[in-house]
């Protein structure tokens, strides 16, 4: 199981990653959405969440 990344250019940023990582293990810097790899437990919460398929496995 690995961890996830947010694909930057097909984020829309609308933050339903951040809002569903157990971990919080999802932050927001300049309008951009990055996920903590060292507090990600691969769970998939926040890929299944996206509405537009902007978060994937590393």
């Amino acid at each position: 199981m690995g961890s996830y990344a947010v694909n930057k250019d097909a984020c829309m940023g609308c933050g339903a990653c951040m809002s569903v990582c157990p971990m919080g293990a999802v932050s927001e810097a300049g309008g951009a959405y990055l996920i903590d790899a060292t507090k990600c437990i691969g769970c998939g919460a926040c890929a299944n969440l996206c509405p537009v398929g902007a978060v994937s496995v590393e």
